[in-house]
């Protein structure tokens, strides 16, 4: 048979369309062309592919070879066609049986010798290959990590002869049996690491149960990044399908080669010098930037003051709508980014603020603070000031407080009453969630008001008070928000207090 049919699949941002590899062998001068828009790592393949045949003990045919990629306006990129090449010019040319072929997609790069290397992207491509009903042919180390994926088929293979083999009936492989997300991460970190700042691990309780942005202000060496970095520790694990997404993410910039703790939220640290399309994405060839990285988990932003202001400003829409849009102009492409924001900045220049080490004027407070625009912290819920620890108080060995999974328990249960009333965390409610869910009494409605005039806070803000003050109820289970909550949530404006106060000087 002169032409032959495999399947494999492209990769687009966390996408995998289908790609129908066709195999032409006719008479001819001899050559190996490749259409189908192939770049220039798929156009090298012929190369690759030539030399693994030889290297396996199969005929490279001295005809002229076609091999296109349907369709022809997708971009097609990487080594990840190399296996289905090589299977296709070999089925056309009589070496391969080809009754099987429907059944599987394949996909892997091939060294010259025919072993088989892994592919980036191994998750979405096996999601969306389960979805068909197909069997997924793929890198053993690939192969790994796609069995984890629950109700897909998938096979392991090392060299291109055992494809071959498989293909040919005389060494059938075996399907890879489903991975058990099971594994648990024992957290060598703990609440408990932090001594004191009780009113920073209850804000941080707070963000975990209901989903809030956080930011925390003070002078350096007070546990600020300590705090976050624990964060992750009081969090309840991914749902499987939370988990798969992340892992389809991180599997497409080739971060998901060693996947162990399946389930544990990711926690990004990116460092205040990265550029604005490292944060959210982007490239002629759209990747997830760190906000995608830290989907269902944790994006950590220290030193908030000293990133540039139009980097932070990228965040605001992220931040409402839980995706980006990368727009180019071949394509344009959404990345998932639902994320907590946690944030960490010293008061000042200086790094204080109302103390023995003040160094800074109020004018050079204001002009470092206005570095974040208001509408960025609009978008925070919780403002909190971790201030230096009194004298004596790291002998204290009594202020260590709750361990991670004492308050990790609490945060179950407030998640728990959530989705139970509403189906989704505090911080995601709309505003007509918020009217529904979020009723006040007239005097603690009149009360908040007032507060927020004297605050002179935005109506986002406004709602974000009304989320917080809900989740503080659901952690003490209490059916309705009253005074006492919403003065808790307003408490949690450290940010606005001091801008307010250096206004005034």
């Amino acid at each position: 048979m002169s032409l032959a049919i495999i399947y494999s699949r492209a990769r687009i941002a966390i996408d995998a369309p289908l790609v129908t590899v066709e195999a032409h062998i006719s008479n001819g001068l001899p050559g190996f062309a490749i259409v189908g828009l192939p770049e220039a790592s798929v156009k090298e393949s012929r190369d690759r592919v030539r030399s693994a045949i030889i290297n396996s003990k199969f005929e490279f045919p001295d005809k002229k070879i076609t091999i296109n990629l349907a369709p022809a306006d997708l971009p097609k990129e990487g080594g990840r066609f190399d296996l289905a090449i090589a299977l296709g010019v070999l089925a056309a040319s009589g070496q391969l049986p080809t009754d099987k072929l429907e059944q599987y997609e394949f996909a892997g790069e091939l060294a010259l010798s025919g072993e088989l290397r892994p592919i980036i992207g191994e998750i979405p491509l096996t999601m969306a290959c389960s979805k068909e009903n197909r069997v997924a042919v793929l890198p053993a180390k690939n192969a790994e990590i796609a069995s984890h994926i629950k109700s897909a088929k998938v096979i392991a293979a090392n060299q291109l002869i055992d494809v071959y083999h498989h293909l040919s009936g005389q060494q059938v492989l075996p399907l890879m049996a489903h991975q058990q997300n099971t594994a648990h991460k024992n957290y060598s970190i703990d609440m408990q690491d932090v001594i004191g700042q009780q009113h920073a691990k209850q804000a941080l309780e707070i963000c975990a149960a209901g989903g809030h942005h956080l930011l925390m202000l003070g002078p350096p060496g007070t546990g600020k990044t300590m705090l976050a970095e624990r964060l992750a520790s009081i969090m309840p694990e991914m749902s499987e399908a939370q988990a798969l997404q992340t892992a389809a993410i991180h599997s497409i910039v080739g971060k998901a080669a060693n996947i162990e703790n399946w389930k544990i939220r990711p926690f990004r640290s990116p460092h205040h010098t990265c550029s604005a399309v490292a944060l959210v994405g982007g490239s002629s060839n759209p990747k997830p930037g760190e906000i995608s990285l830290a989907h269902n988990g944790i994006l950590f932003l220290d030193e908030l003051a000293e990133f540039d202001r139009k980097v932070l400003d990228v965040l605001r829409e992220p931040l409402e709508t839980h995706k980006v849009t990368i727009s180019r102009a071949a394509r344009q492409v959404d990345f998932p980014a639902k994320f907590q924001l946690i944030a960490a900045l010293n008061p000042s220049p200086c790094g204080h603020y109302n103390d023995e080490k003040m160094r800074s004027t109020p004018d050079q407070m204001l002009r470092y603070l206005n570095k974040i625009s208001g509408p960025f912290l609009d978008r925070i819920d919780l403002q909190i000031e971790v201030s230096r620890l009194p004298k004596g108080a790291l002998q204290q060995t009594s202020e260590r407080g709750e361990s991670s999974e004492v308050i990790k328990q609490r945060v179950i249960a407030a998640q728990h009453i959530q989705t139970q009333r509403q189906y989704k965390l505090n911080a995601e409610l709309n505003n007509r969630e918020l009217d529904k869910y979020c009723k006040l009494s007239p005097q603690d409605a009149d009360f908040l008001e007032t507060a927020i005039d004297k605050l002179g806070l935005s109506i986002r803000a406004y709602h974000r008070i009304l989320k917080v003050a809900r989740t503080i109820a659901d952690l003490k289970q209490t059916e309705q928000i009253n005074k006492t909550h919403l003065a808790q949530a307003l408490g949690y404006r450290a940010m606005d207090r001091l801008l307010l106060n250096l206004h005034r000087h």
